[in-house]
């Protein structure tokens, strides 16, 4: 996976309101308007969260005559989550660190 896409994923992610968006989409296909819904933003506020989520690459947006649908494109997702898992290594050397500090304090009470 291309760095540039990396950054590009973390950075539609690091926003709460693209979080949300795609949990919705995870549920299946919805419109601008449809996916406005919950916010209490305009729908040009929420038109620019999902062209930032479509430059990612995280969502596509069809065309149905009138009706424009936005999907998850889960694929760039993926790619972060493999970055992600060959750091998985030092979270479980961690937890069995603060493992070991925890036993050793007991010992001590």
């Amino acid at each position: 996976m291309a760095t540039d896409q990396l950054s590009s994923t973390f950075a539609a992610l690091a926003d709460p309101t693209r979080r949300a968006i795609l949990a919705r989409l995870a549920t299946g296909e919805a419109t601008v308007t449809e996916l406005a819904e919950p916010f209490t933003m305009s729908l040009p506020a929420i038109s620019k969260h999902l062209k930032v989520l479509e430059r990612a690459g995280l969502i596509a947006r069809g065309r149905d005559a009138q009706w424009r649908p936005c999907r998850l494109e889960a694929g760039p997702m993926a790619g972060a989550a493999d970055w992600l898992e060959s750091y998985r290594r030092f979270w479980g050397d961690g937890f069995e660190r603060l493992d070991d500090h925890l036993r050793e304090m007991q010992k001590g009470t």
